[in-house]
Order: structure tokens, then sequence, then C-alpha cells
């Protein structure tokens, strides 16, 4: 499958997590809601076992693995699973816009990847219109506080670009479902320990455990599996910018499902954000990546052939 169409279901499916998480949220505590995710998804994988153990350990990896686990799921989905109490799904929507700015300053340091200036000023129109809908957002009862929300959000942003470095250092040695796994593993053991100090649903609803299924299952497995097969085709940066599709993709599914309405002032700031990502899209990655693995890795295939 083109590497392209991977990222493109990625994106909509990443797009309506941000329904069924704020949806999840609403009926149960973020901490219960992210195990049981991270549960569902370690439990698919172990179901897969044949496919996941394909997992040959290379030298120095240790710490791109650590920090891709740490980074995302442990850190985003607590900054997320908390900013969604506070933020609009619709809002914190909109701030994934900011994730290609902060991915294109991590490629730069650690990949040294060419930042070019067409990239860099629709990045920043990105900043911009997400700082804007952030401070004209009124307090609503879906977004009770939408400034700490907001930033909660932006913070998950960063989480989030550091786990695409990772990833693109691994995708070429290690198959995508053996990396999803590990998350399942990092994110269960995580968010365990929050347990003992949270409520505890006494029942679950239907809807509420088809959402958190729905998130475990096509989102964290069908999301990052597509993303992490196709980010060891194309530049991150490339992969970065398909992220400006989440906003779409939210604010269309939220004015579905969840009946969430922007200000025409909102709108405006929405479309700062599209500007820049027009802007963003004229960028030419130069040919040759600085850091490169070799071919003769481990193959990214999901069949046992």
């Amino acid at each position: 499958m083109p590497a392209s169409i991977c990222l493109l279901i990625a994106t909509f499916l990443w797009g309506s997590s941000f329904i069924a998480l704020k949806y999840a949220i609403d009926l149960y505590h973020p901490a219960v809601v992210i195990f049981l995710r991270m549960l569902t998804t370690l439990a698919i994988c172990l179901l897969l076992w044949r496919y996941v153990k394909r997992f040959e350990y290379q030298s120095g990896d240790w710490k791109y693995l650590l920090g891709m686990s740490l980074a995302e799921p442990c850190l985003y989905f607590l900054f997320e699973g908390y900013a969604l109490e506070n933020t609009s799904a619709s809002q914190a929507g909109v701030i994934v816009s900011c994730f290609p700015l902060i991915v294109a300053i991590l490629a730069y340091i650690v990949l040294k990847e060419h930042l070019s200036k067409s990239i860099i000023t629709g990045f920043v129109f990105c900043i911009v219109g997400g700082i804007a809908l952030t401070l004209i957002s009124p307090d609503t009862s879906a977004a009770p506080n939408p400034m700490l929300g907001n930033f909660l959000e932006f913070m998950a942003m960063v989480c989030a670009a550091f786990y695409a470095v990772c990833v693109k250092r691994l995708a070429h040695r290690y198959s995508p479902l053996s990396l999803i796994a590990l998350q399942g593993i990092s994110g269960s053991l995580f968010f365990a320990p929050f347990l003992l100090f949270v409520e505890l649903p006494t029942q679950m609803t239907l809807e509420g455990l088809g959402a958190i299924i729905y998130l475990g299952s096509c989102v964290t497995l069908g999301a990052y599996g597509m993303y992490n097969y196709a980010i060891s085709k194309v530049s991150v940066l490339t992969a970065a910018a398909f992220s400006n599709l989440i906003p779409v993709f939210t604010l269309l599914l939220a004015s579905l499902i969840l009946n969430e309405f922007l200000t025409w002032q909102q709108w405006l700031a929405i479309a700062c954000v599209f500007v820049g990502v027009v802007i963003a899209q004229r960028h030419k990655p130069k040919a040759r990546q600085n850091i490169e693995p070799q071919m003769d890795t481990v193959p990214m295939e999901l069949t046992g052939k």
C-alpha cells in the first residue's frame, strides 16, 4: 500500500480518536480509559503473537525504544486524556496543527533533515492560528478550561513529535506490529498504578466500552500501524505534514457526532492554520537523508512470509 494512503487512513483514525476519547472520558476517569485502551491493544497483539514475536533487538536501540514508549503512549496519553477534560474535541484537534513544527525542529536536530523557508513559514502560521484559537475560545460545558486543556494538548504534541523521530530511527529495523506491541506493554504497565488513586466505574455502558475498544483497536493498532509503516518509506517531515488533515477530520466528525459549533473568530483562527498548511506544502525535501538505516534490516511485512 502506498505510504500516502497509509498516512491518509492514519490521520482519519487519529481525527476520529478525539471524538471517541472525549466521549469515553465524559463517562470514565481518563486513567481508566487509557489503561483499558492500552490493555485492548495488548490483548490484540497477543492474538497476533506469531507476527509480534519477530523482534530482533539491535545494539544501541534501547534508548530509542525507551524514548518511543515513554513519549507515546505513556506521557502523550496522560497529557491528552486530561486535556480533553478541559477543552473540546474540536479545539484539541486544531492544536494538533502545532505538531509539524515541533517535528521539524526535532528532525533538524536529531535526523539532520533539511528545513526550507516555506516549511518554517507555514508552520509558524499553524502555531499562530492555534494560539489565537486558544485565546478566543470561550468557557463552555464542553471546554470548562480551554487555556489549560489546549496547553496540555500542546504538550501531548511535543511527546508525539519525539515519538515520530524515534520511530523514524526504528521503523526500518522492526515491524510496525512489534513496535505497537511494545507500546501496549509499556502503556498498560505505566497506567496500571493510576487505577489505585482514581474512582473505578461500577458498571460499563455498551457505548463507553465500544469507544474504548475502538481506541485500542482501530486507532492505536490501525493508525499507529499505518503510520509506522509509512514513516519507513517517506521523510518524517512529509509524514508530519499529513497531520494537518487531523483537524479537518476532527472538526467534521465533531459537528456530526458531538454537535460542537465554532464561532466566526474561531473559524478565522482555523483559516490561519490552513494558510500555513498551504504554504508548508511547497516544501521540497532533499533527496538524501543524512541518517538512514541500511537496507538489510528487519523487513516490514506483517505476514509470516
